[in-house]
């Protein structure tokens, strides 16, 4: 079996992440998986280095790319030039590129869209773009149940969670306090941390920048990570809330996984979301994690079982909870951190992975069945 996986785009996040590991693990499984992108997608480069073969379609210049003539004609003759038997577009821009040049194969390949976050595309895109896919692949089943609802192609819907890579994202306790030293969180300080590039009308930083400035004590740095977090509309956001010198933007970061091992809590303020990955990564270190109810988070997150969970937008029950999780005895932070832990192993990108896999089978034994 041959797979195409296409992203657009450069930079790092979660749809990026997911694309990486898709990509990657199809191939650890077997399957003739390779990846078309950006020739300056560094982060996607650096990341996949020999594990896969890479196809250049040429250089992203921003949202307009996918209609440029140029590349469209590259990944065409990407397309064409070896034999595939699925092409995946992982993101909806992606798919942007190839249902421009899908009506023009000689040979069509099955077609599998990625549906990442919550919302509904308008009739212009139900029809003139997704109509032509055998399979619309949603992460959540929220996002599956609003889609269906919406009468959106519900023959086509396909649930498929995004998976975590347990062998990376696991309790390290060995590393807690190199962690804290390395971003100078002193004795009796907390550690909160959240991974999200900087979008504040979809990622919420302002909502949990709310909720810390009414808390009833300071002694706690925040981290943000992400693409942006480290700018200067980051820092002059924090400065708005008065809280610049408790908060901190780290910008992008190849070692979530380490930053995560100091944290007390993992803090996240989404309006908007598939499944949250991040979120996931966070339960799957033993963070404890109060979070928005944005998309398919409580499929997974329970509040005061594996977690904390407030409904979006309300930054007072953010800080609410953000204090009861502090405050709880020690014994009982470490009930929740190991049915948190429990929780995420349910999300390997191998069981992912699996459920693709399936799928593509099914797709090329019978027909769009």
């Amino acid at each position: 079996m041959k797979v195409l996986n296409i992203i657009d785009g450069t930079g790092w996040c979660g749809t990026k992440e997911q694309t990486y590991l898709i990509s990657v693990y199809l191939k650890r499984r077997g399957i003739d998986s390779e990846l078309a992108l950006a020739e300056n997608h560094i982060e996607m480069i650096q990341k996949v280095r020999n594990e896969i073969k890479l196809h250049f379609y040429g250089k992203h210049m921003g949202g307009i790319s996918r209609f440029n003539p140029w590349i469209l004609k590259k990944l065409k003759s990407i397309v064409q030039s070896k034999e595939y038997d699925v092409i995946v577009a992982h993101s909806s821009h992606a798919y942007d590129y190839v249902r421009f040049i899908y009506p023009f194969l000689k040979n069509k390949p099955k077609l599998v869209a990625l549906r990442r976050s919550g919302y509904v595309p308008n009739i212009i895109s139900k029809y003139l773009k997704y109509k032509m896919a055998d399979r619309i692949v949603v992460v959540s089943r929220k996002v599956a149940n609003l889609l269906i609802k919406k009468n959106f192609f519900p023959e086509k819907i396909e649930v498929i969670e995004s998976g975590i890579d347990l062998k990376k994202f696991k309790p390290k306790e060995e590393l807690r306090n190199e962690i804290r030293r390395k971003y100078g969180v002193q004795e009796g300080e907390f550690m909160f941390v959240n991974v999200a590039n900087w979008q504040p009308w979809r990622k919420g930083q302002e909502i949990i920048l709310k909720a810390l400035k009414e808390l009833p004590f300071n002694n706690y740095k925040m981290f943000f990570a992400g693409l942006g977090t480290e700018s200067r509309e980051a820092r002059e956001t924090f400065k708005k809330y008065g809280l610049e010198g408790r908060c901190f933007g780290l910008g992008y970061i190849n070692d979530i996984h380490n930053l995560l091992q100091g944290a007390d809590l993992f803090i996240f303020g989404s309006f908007s979301e598939g499944i949250a990955g991040s979120v996931l990564q966070a339960m799957a270190t033993g963070r404890l994690v109060v979070s928005t109810d944005a998309g398919g988070i409580p499929e997974y997150l329970k509040d005061r079982v594996n977690g904390f969970i407030v409904k979006v937008g309300d930054s007072k029950s953010l800080c609410k909870k953000i204090v009861e999780a502090v405050s709880l005895p020690t014994h009982v932070k470490k009930e929740i951190s190991e049915k948190a832990i429990a929780t995420a192993q349910l999300y390997s990108i191998e069981h992912t992975v699996d459920k693709y896999i399936d799928m593509f089978n099914r797709l090329l034994s019978n027909g769009s069945s």
